[in-house]
């Protein structure tokens, strides 16, 4: 009871900004058509915003307003004002169709559904650009020239240029490939008689669960290159049948299931043409991984993060690039027992040698230095650093992002190495920001939104002054979302407790709603660990077109989720699909004691973890949800990949009660409540096995549901067409078993 006034009391009944303005005005109904159709409502979506060389110009991914997907690469002269295309991806494309490696990069990099130009890197001079495109590559001066690298039927995978941008390179037939810009490349790496064997490519775990999508690094002044090697030939064996409309193709992947091998992972050292090959000192045991690579500024040393296979502990290695020889610098181990190390990129080798590193060790995520064999603590407090930005070594000046002012808005931040404490705030706190910045630290680069302002994008200097805009994107009349500026409905916030007193952030958007009236709820949720789901940012235009039917869109953050510190994560630990369904129970109890809810119309919604959490969370309480939507779901854990499952759930081998407890397959037979099972036919990452598990255990067990399959999507379903075929297709399971507004 407790926990309900207080969610009560903390209800913030925020007005429509942008629908109060536009009050008189009728808006169309957003429809899911409308929501994935071009041009985006969202206003433009600019990536991967990069600074010259020089600094002259501002480059950009930018996508066409006729194909929302589609991305071309712009660039904005700081000398003369002024932006234009410099790589038309229609004009330079072939249309060639990637390779299925390739396809499969970009699903584990989260590009999937992209087209054009989805990557770019400047030339060290800042005389043009390198650009992979329909898995080619081309260099792309600013005089308008383009020259044609590689012409293949093969991709040109990972592809990059060296440090003084002198050579190419790239992985085509599991070999790395280097040759002088403009001239043939040669392979480097031997051809190895097993086809399992791979050179300069990151392993599928890396990829998918490590953020780490390259498997080799050039050295400073391109003297030597760190090239890993793997061998999957222990890995298992998943026969993925990409079923498709028209036909079927069968990929026997490789994939390390929890508890199972993994693949065998070297790392050597080679001059650019492949000589004076030496193999790092990795260690005696082999099961390991390897998380992170990176050279000394200098290129005098090697240093190698190397993680256990249980990620809990992580040592830094200094390797010597001439003979491979390793010492370890410094070890940094869990926060607490029952806990694990969350891989990062936030940290940054020094000139003078020293590290700015993230650490949990004090039960929050805070930067440090390492210096001289010493550690110094630079940020402290019960909230996170969640991006380290940039490093001014000459000022001696540190940029991060961070959630000390408030959990729900990010905003960035600076101070002196000198004077840690005295930390400088250079974001406007009433949008949620983020934000990244040139080599030297010069420069920010932020992107900032707020529940009524889509993603703005704008160059500041160090000060966070504004210096111009990158893209506005004003919502004025010429706005994509202005037809539905009248209708849109700001979104409330506020917390109940948990079982133990922990704060649970939620967020609420309701629709325009008649006195006395009692409102369905769309509860959408994700609740495993990483996102985190509640936020002051731009509530998107798929939100709005869900209240535009009449559905109150609801979503909490339960423990195990992420940026809110150790003891907020920890719960997780040897125990999914436990804590999660209590505090999202917790939720559905609030929202029945809003007079404003139908208490019987409550239904859930999640894809992936939030697909594997309908299922619990309707096994654990029925009769508590309306209806439920599976997603993409993870039914058995022992059927995912190590690297993810492990670090929440150790081994089956070792831990075989609390996979029996996590599985959903046991109590698939005791849901009553009417379920809706989609997955992509083709996934490779939630494979289609944990669906037909679920699948077959109902049906022997006679126990009704409905599904829906798509054949030849992965595990990113989604497209102009098929995305709203998705929603609508949920939203019609809702509405046939009574979950829909009131007359």
């Amino acid at each position: 009871m407790r926990s309900m006034l207080l969610a009560t009391a903390a209800l913030c009944l925020a007005a429509p900004a942008l629908a109060d303005d536009h009050a008189m005005t009728a808006a169309p109904e957003l429809t899911f058509e409308r929501v994935f159709a071009s041009p985006d409502l969202d206003g433009p979506s600019p990536r991967q915003a990069k600074l010259s060389p020089d600094g002259r110009f501002l480059t950009l991914l930018r996508n066409r307003e006729s194909d929302r997907e589609r991305y071309d690469l712009w660039g904005y002269d700081r000398t003369s004002g002024e932006w234009r295309m410099l790589v038309d991806s229609e004009a330079l494309g072939t249309g060639r169709e990637l390779s299925e490696d390739e396809k499969m990069q970009r699903e584990r990099a989260r590009v999937g559904s992209l087209k054009g130009i989805i990557d770019y890197q400047w030339t060290s001079d800042g005389s043009g650009v390198l650009v992979p495109l329909d898995g080619d590559l081309y260099l792309a001066r600013l005089d308008g020239s383009t020259l044609r690298l590689t012409d293949t039927e093969e991709s040109e995978l990972n592809p990059a240029l060296s440090e003084t941008g002198e050579y190419v390179s790239f992985v085509r037939d599991r070999r790395l490939w280097v040759g002088e810009v403009g001239g043939e490349a040669a392979p480097i790496t031997p051809q190895e008689e097993n086809e399992n064997v791979r050179w300069g490519e990151a392993e599928f775990v890396a990829q998918e669960e490590m953020a780490r999508l390259t498997g080799y690094w050039w050295s400073p002044q391109d003297r030597r290159i760190a090239v890993e090697r793997f061998d999957e030939s222990e890995v298992g064996v998943v026969t993925r049948a990409a079923i498709g409309a028209t036909g079927t193709r069968v990929y026997d992947q490789r994939y390390p299931v929890a508890g199972s091998a993994n693949a065998l992972v070297e790392l050597f050292v080679m001059d650019p043409d492949g000589q004076n090959r030496v193999k790092v000192d990795l260690g005696a045991e082999t099961d390991i991984y390897l998380a992170r690579v990176d050279w000394a500024p200098d290129g005098s040393a090697l240093y190698v993060q190397r993680q256990n296979r249980e990620q809990t502990v992580l040592d830094m290695l200094r390797v010597d690039p001439a003979t491979g020889a390793s010492e370890v610098v410094f070890t940094e181990r869990a926060a607490v027992e029952d806990y694990w190390i969350n891989l990062s990129d936030d940290y940054k080798w020094l000139d003078d040698g020293s590290l700015i590193w993230w650490s949990e060790r004090d039960g929050f995520g805070h930067l440090y230095r390492y210096a001289d064999g010493a550690w110094t603590q630079l940020t402290r407090g019960e909230w996170m650093v969640t991006k380290l930005v940039g490093v001014d070594q000459q000022a001696g000046r540190v940029y991060f992002q961070g959630t000390m002012d408030d959990v729900l808005a990010q905003q960035v931040y600076s101070f002196d190495l000198d004077n840690p404490s005295a930390i400088a705030r250079l974001t406007d706190p009433g949008y949620v920001n983020s934000a990244s910045m040139d080599g030297k630290a010069q420069t920010l680069l932020v992107s900032r939104s707020r529940p009524d302002q889509p993603t703005q994008s704008y160059i500041a200097d160090t000060g966070g002054e504004r210096l111009t805009w990158i893209e506005e994107n004003a919502v004025d009349a010429e706005h994509p979302y202005a037809p539905h500026l009248a209708s849109h409905r700001a979104p409330e916030f506020g917390t109940i407790l948990a079982e133990d007193g922990t704060e649970l952030h939620w967020k609420m958007i309701r629709p325009a709603m008649e006195p006395g009236k009692r409102y369905p709820v769309y509860y959408y949720h994700y609740s495993g660990p990483g996102p985190q789901v509640v936020q002051r940012g731009w509530s998107a235009p798929l939100e709005q077109a869900i209240v535009d039917k009449g559905y109150i869109w609801f979503a909490l953050d339960n423990r195990g989720s992420a940026n809110r510190g150790v003891a907020f994560e920890q719960p997780i630990y040897r125990g999914m699909g436990g804590v999660e369904v209590r505090d999202q129970k917790l939720g559905a109890e609030f929202l029945k004691t809003l007079d404003f809810v139908d208490p019987d119309k409550i239904a859930l919604d999640g894809w992936s973890y939030g697909g594997y959490m309908t299922l619990k969370q309707l096994q654990a309480d029925p009769g508590l949800y309306a209806a439920g939507v599976a997603g993409a779901t993870v039914t058995r854990w022992e059927l995912y990949d190590t690297h993810y499952t492990e670090r929440y759930m150790g081994t089956p081998q070792a831990d075989g009660p609390a996979y029996t407890a996590a599985s959903a397959i046991p109590e698939a037979t005791s849901i009553i409540d009417p379920l809706l099972v989609i997955h992509g036919m083709a996934d490779d990452n939630v494979v289609f096995e944990n669906a037909t598990e679920v699948i077959a255990a109902m049906q022997e067990g006679n126990v009704p549901f409905e599904m829906m399959l798509y054949p030849g999507y992965t595990h990113r379903v989604s497209g102009e067409q098929i995305s709203p075929h998705r929603y609508n297709t949920v939203f019609r399971f809702f509405e046939s078993h009574g979950v829909a507004p009131p007359e």
